[in-house]
């Protein structure tokens, strides 16, 4: 939709009717859910349409064809849409980081039923498959956290992620129906997918995303620059009106209501018992297994929803770690994908006081 002029704007900012949002259904969605529905977004004067995709790379590609004027992604995608790695290179950033945590592994009960408990036993299964079908894990994107932290986990076991398994890319999903159908023997997702599984029998999860990183960055805001700098009032509503709805989200006595709102058909379409306990911090692994889990999602405390450079900086090098940037990436990209400038801008424009509800 092209901009529009409007009388409360200055010539040299034109603004937009609408923001079209893009998401897809997780738990860690919740802060664009949250600012939908209890009105953060009308709050801050921006009238927003969220749209639902099926996968990230749908994501990634509306935003650059300019389908979606911001959307939920994965921090690393930011990268792959900079470089064009797999898409054409397009000019990309975020002022806010949406959250941390949130993903689990999760490995199919046939692997349990062939002694698999750990993943030491998972080494020795994987070893012992001499011209067999290799095990096979589901990621959501090659560049996303799940990915890293699926590869980091496997080489402590001693297992070489480019050799001894097989990794696919699996939009979030088809991830359940994949593992219980038997294509894949596990995946690293996101909530609710991993509770899912256990939920209804089909797989376990040895371990978690805020035990494997503590403190990586998860989801963020992405837009491409151009919107950025031809509408900055709509990005600084928009980043504002998030903050906000990452601070309700975070808030231990919302955690209940949370879980109610997401399961909406609208959003992730699924019970709220399957959603709602990792996002109490009770997260059930499977086979009698629960954890004590509080940080399991952080959408804001510590400093969660700042961009920084050094966050930028981490993630680049263990994307470099994992083979996918070239040894000499380029050291300004940090600087130019995560704007910590444009969030203090925004909350600039909406102080503080002006972000939590009335």
């Amino acid at each position: 939709m092209p901009p529009t002029a409007s009388s409360h704007a200055a010539p040299a900012s034109p603004r937009r009717k609408s923001l079209r949002l893009g998401f897809i259904p997780l738990t860690d969605a919740a802060p664009l859910i949250v600012a939908q529905e209890l009105g953060y977004f009308t709050r801050h004067g921006v009238d927003v349409v969220l749209h639902r995709e099926v996968g990230w790379a749908t994501i990634r590609d509306k935003i650059i064809y300019g389908e979606l004027e911001a959307a939920h992604a994965p921090a690393p995608m930011l990268w792959d849409a900079e470089l064009g790695l797999n898409c054409p290179p397009s000019a990309v950033l975020t002022a806010l980081v949406l959250n941390l945590h949130g993903n689990a592994l999760t490995l199919a009960n046939t692997l349990w039923a062939e002694g698999v408990r750990d993943d030491a036993t998972l080494r020795a299964l994987v070893l012992s498959r001499h011209g067999e079908r290799r095990v096979t894990f589901g990621v959501v994107s090659l560049f996303s956290s799940h990915h890293l932290l699926l590869r980091n986990w496997l080489r402590t076991a001693g297992i070489n992620p480019d050799r001894h398994v097989r990794i696919v890319v699996v939009p979030p999903a088809q991830m359940f129906r994949n593992l219980a159908a038997g294509t894949i023997d596990g995946y690293c997702a996101g909530e609710p997918w991993n509770s899912l599984a256990v939920r209804e029998g089909a797989g376990w999860c040895p371990a978690w995303s805020a035990a494997l990183a503590p403190g990586h960055v998860e989801k963020v805001l992405m837009v491409t620059q151009r919107f950025a700098d031809r509408f900055p009032a709509e990005h600084a509503a928009l980043v504002a009106a998030l903050t906000a709805a990452c601070a309700w989200c975070d808030e231990p006595q919302n955690r209940k209501p949370l879980a109610g709102l997401l399961a909406g058909a609208r959003y992730l379409n699924l019970p709220v018992r399957v959603i709602a306990p990792a996002l109490l911090g009770r997260f059930d692994c499977g086979h009698g297994r629960v954890e004590t889990v509080p940080d399991f999602h952080v959408f804001h405390r510590d400093a969660a929803n700042v961009p920084s450079v050094e966050k930028a900086a981490a993630l680049q090098h263990d994307l470099i770690g994992a083979g996918l940037l070239p040894p000499a990436a380029d050291p300004p990209l940090p600087h130019r994908l995560f704007r910590e400038d444009l969030l203090h801008e925004a909350l600039r424009r909406h102080p503080v006081n002006q972000l939590m509800p009335a």
